[in-house]
């Protein structure tokens, strides 16, 4: 008998408590409240972003121009032109590598060096914060000034130490096969300042409880980063490389500033063919686009 109660009290689910019809009133009167604070940005994220974007792809169904706003529906031959055109595939290749290559070195470079530095004293971690963050808050164009004068074929520091070692001057930017890679450094140098920034504040909340009880047992450096830390800074590590995917997608400045696109389009990108085609092409408005 006392056991077939106990399976019963076992059995028995406990009634969902109801949330007193005040609290409901509060929460839906919370709930509006923060959609009226969001609707003034909402209102021109909707209007500058989603309605530009949505017009941008219904256009690029037809062959409306600055002549003929309208234009008339042409299906996909906007499409089938664009990736026929060699121009845009280089430059496609071109997004394409410096993404592939830029978001995993400054991921595992931030992440090596933050490593290094968040166990030293406050100061010295706060003055290689400041050594690497400087870059992010420099201005652009003075950060390409520097290295534009820097991969001077003939009177750059690079070039200038080369010769000193009794070598030939290299091409840095001049040659297309080293331009994107000294535009991919560049991007790299400018990247790296937040991400370890935000490592080291990472590697500074793990619970050092569970590192020291995993060196307890035996674990050794490698075992404790990948089984307590890694766990730990994954959304760190997604934050990271989500802003350096878009950082390395959305890079105009740096190339418009130090190649322009060149040579021969070896670091033009698909941003920077937009930009070169709606603001620095010579034909007529109503005439096809430079690809055609």
């Amino acid at each position: 008998m006392a056991n077939a109660t106990i399976s019963a009290q076992r059995n028995k689910r406990p009634e969902k408590q109801k949330a007193p019809a005040r609290s409901l009133v509060l929460q839906r009167r919370e709930t509006i409240v923060s959609y009226l604070f969001l609707l003034p940005a909402l209102f021109f994220f909707v209007g500058f972003v989603i309605a530009p974007m949505a017009m941008g792809v219904i256009t690029s169904f037809t062959n409306a121009n600055f002549a003929d706003p309208k234009g008339e529906f042409i299906a996909f031959d906007n499409y089938i032109r664009l990736f026929q055109d060699k121009i845009f595939l280089k430059s496609a290749v071109n997004t394409v590598i410096i993404v592939a290559v830029s978001v995993p070195a400054v991921t595992a470079f931030s992440l090596w060096v933050g490593s290094a530095i968040y166990k030293m004293r406050a100061g010295i971690r706060s003055f290689y914060r400041c050594v690497f963050y400087l870059p992010v808050v420099t201005g652009s164009v003075a950060v390409v000034v520097v290295w534009k004068w820097m991969f001077d074929k003939y009177d750059g520091l690079l070039n200038y130490i080369i010769r000193g070692f009794g070598g030939q001057p290299l091409p840095w930017t001049s040659g297309e096969s080293m331009a994107l890679w000294c535009i991919i450094l560049i991007l790299f140098t400018t990247s790296i300042g937040q991400p370890i920034v935000l490592y080291v504040a990472a590697l500074g909340n793990v619970d050092s409880s569970l590192e020291e009880a995993a060196r307890v047992d035996g674990a050794n450096n490698f075992q404790v980063f990948w089984r307590i830390k890694w766990p730990s800074i994954m959304p760190t590590t997604l934050y990271v490389a989500v802003i350096t995917t878009i950082n390395s997608f959305q890079c105009f400045a740096l190339i418009q500033l130090l190649t322009s696109g060149g040579p021969n389009y070896s670091t033009s990108t698909v941003m920077y063919l937009l930009y070169e085609i709606a603001f620095k092409t010579t034909k007529e408005f109503a005439t096809p686009t430079p690809w055609a």
